[in-house]
């Protein structure tokens, strides 16, 4: 399905934006860097990853989910993604101004840095989710739905300059992919599972496929 390919096409810039971002609020802590840049990664992450990416995920994906995959709209993987979604935008919220003042004290810097590695993790863990569980899920089920495509935008000549302007900063500012930070398939890698997402076979399964494992583990 061309749009959830899309999608995880555009995983791949994000979270090595992500990781720039990390290198650019290290940098600034050890004042070996300015706020220059700042406006350009909250640029990217404002409207290329939310206000294009997520956007689509949300608007369409989620809600053809709800309307033809059997997924709730008020628990499990939609409400869950979602509120990663804002999540992670609070967090870029908070580490803005950190990162866009003039000069950057010790506590500031230091403060910035843990949060651009705190928002680096958490989006690197719902990218795994995402890409391993709901993509592939989703491509499956609302093909057994008889949706065989899902609506697709071209990005506004904003949300391009933005996706440039990340390919930019990933080449000034090389990403740190390193943080010790373990990553994997599945729903256990995903904050929510167990915290508003109980899995896969709880959230997705229908009842024909609780019939089958049964029926199949005696």
């Amino acid at each position: 399905m061309r749009l959830l390919d899309e999608f995880r096409a555009e995983h791949e810039l994000i979270e090595r934006v992500a990781g720039s971002l990390v290198t650019f609020a290290e940098r600034r802590a050890r004042g070996k860097s300015g706020p220059e840049d700042a406006a350009a990664f909250f640029g990217f992450f404002d409207v290329w990853a939310d206000g294009y990416h997520h956007a689509r995920e949300e608007d369409t994906l989620f809600r053809a989910l709800v309307a033809h995959a059997g997924l709730a709209e008020g628990r499990g993987p939609v409400a869950a993604l979602a509120s990663q979604h804002a999540a992670m935008a609070a967090t870029l919220a908070e580490l803005a101004p950190l990162l866009s003042a003039a000069r950057a004290g010790a506590e500031d810097g230091a403060r910035a840095a843990a949060l651009a590695r705190g928002y680096a993790e958490a989006l690197w863990h719902h990218i795994d989710a995402e890409n391993s569980v709901l993509l592939p899920e989703s491509d499956r089920r609302l093909l057994s739905a008889g949706i065989v495509e899902l609506a697709s935008r071209e990005p506004s000549d904003a949300e391009r300059a933005a996706r440039a302007e990340g390919e930019r900063l990933v080449a000034l500012h090389p990403p740190d992919m390193d943080l010790g930070v373990i990553r994997g398939d599945g729903c256990a890698i995903c904050a929510s599972y167990g915290a508003g997402c109980e899995g896969l076979e709880r959230e997705w399964w229908s009842e024909t496929e609780w019939e089958e494992f049964e029926r199949r583990s005696g």
